[in-house]
C-alpha cells in the first residue's frame, strides 16, 4: 500500500515505481506552491488531472488545465502553483537514474527549505 506524504504545500503519493521511473500523484492545496527548484538526475512530466496550475519553467510563466502535459528537463528551474479555489491534482512521471527526494536544488521556497 502506498503512503501519502504530507508537505507544507499539500501532499504526494507514489503510485508505482520501477527501474528508471516513478509515478506520483501530487495534490497542491489552494493558494500554495512548491519550491522553485531543479533536479540534476531526473526529468519530469506533469499531467494536470484536476484544477488550474500556474507553471514556471526557467522564469517563463504559463497556465495549465486538465489534460495538459508539461515537460521538465534535467536542470530546468521549475515551480508548480495552485492559484485556484480547489485542490490541484497532478500526475507526475519522473524519469532518470536517481529518483529520490534529495535530488532537489531549491532556489526559493515559501516554507524556509532553501
Amino acid at each position: 500500500m502506498n503512503m501519502k506524504e504530507e508537505r507544507p504545500w499539500g501532499s504526494f503519493e507514489v503510485l508505482h515505481e520501477g527501474s528508471g521511473f516513478k509515478v506520483k500523484i501530487l495534490e497542491v492545496s489552494e493558494g500554495k506552491r512548491l519550491s522553485y527548484q531543479s533536479h540534476e538526475r531526473r526529468e519530469e512530466r506533469w499531467v494536470i488531472a484536476e484544477g488550474t496550475a500556474e507553471i514556471i519553467i526557467d522564469d517563463k510563466v504559463s497556465r495549465g488545465h486538465p489534460g495538459d502535459v508539461i515537460y521538465i528537463e534535467k536542470g530546468q528551474k521549475h515551480r508548480l502553483s495552485n492559484p485556484g479555489k480547489i485542490p490541484l491534482k497532478i500526475i507526475e512521471v519522473q524519469l532518470g537514474d536517481y529518483l529520490e527526494e534529495d535530488d532537489i536544488i531549491r532556489y526559493t521556497d515559501d516554507f524556509g527549505r532553501t
